[in-house]
């Protein structure tokens, strides 16, 4: 269990948040044009969010992290890191975010693009429980929570799967995340080191589910942090594998 998170303080969140997302904006338009519009409002709502997270830790066990720095560096920020790719690599209009917990990166996500709808699965009660309502006091109309088990969530509905909090992607989580997949869509998975990266698709690529598959991995550094970050995109042929 997680310690007990510093005393929320808003005013000093929604600077350091500003100034991770201007480093997002920079050098990067479309990004600049998705948020500069309600860059008020976005700061505003993920603000409210941590704050969220901070005071429902100790007893949620949400992030395991007690330093207010880490969790806005390498939950939020780290969340909204892959905006740049997600913008530049097609819209997706449907996004489930797997295993969500405290909602990352669904929530970062979905406040940042309100025109794309995020499902947000989460098996346990307690999260399930946060998130709805997280969703309710943020008043996200374009989050819808889900509380089940993966394996257990209706199937072929979403353009795009993501994740954060799974271990390796090893083939048989991989078959469960791509059944979640409508025809042509395609999971978006957070990453570390490129090295790992490749001996993961080296693992699932000697399988039969590797056959007509598209691989594409997309450095994404996230803001503060001085390590390497990815996303694995795998996209699904249209009618299946």
């Amino acid at each position: 269990m997680p310690g007990t998170l510093p005393v929320p303080d808003p005013q000093r969140i929604f600077d350091f948040l500003s100034d991770g997302l201007s480093q997002l904006c920079r050098g990067d338009p479309d990004v600049d044009n998705l948020i500069a519009p309600r860059r008020e409002q976005v700061l505003s709502l993920l603000t409210r969010y941590i704050v969220g997270i901070e005071l429902a830790n100790p007893t949620l066990g949400l992030v395991g992290t007690n330093d207010r720095r880490e969790l806005v560096i390498r939950h939020v920020l780290d969340s909204l890191a892959p905006l740049s790719i997600l913008i530049k690599h097609g819209r997706r209009r449907c996004i489930a975010d797997i295993g969500s917990g405290a909602g990352l990166p669904g929530i970062p996500l979905a406040v940042a693009m309100p025109d794309t709808e995020f499902t947000l699965i989460e098996r346990m009660a307690r999260r399930a429980n946060f998130l709805r309502s997280t969703q309710a006091a943020l008043g996200l109309a374009n989050v819808t929570v889900e509380e089940a088990e993966m394996e257990k969530a209706k199937p072929g509905r979403f353009d795009l799967v993501t994740f954060r909090a799974f271990k390796p992607l090893e083939p048989k989580t991989f078959k469960k995340l791509f059944r979640l997949c409508a025809d042509g869509g395609a999971i978006a998975a957070y990453k570390g080191r490129r090295e790992k990266i490749e001996a993961e698709i080296a693992v699932l690529e000697k399988s039969a589910l590797g056959n007509g598959l598209i691989w594409q991995v997309f450095p994404c550094p996230v803001p503060f942090l001085n390590e390497q970050r990815h996303i694995l995109s795998i996209q699904r042929p249209v009618n299946g594998v």
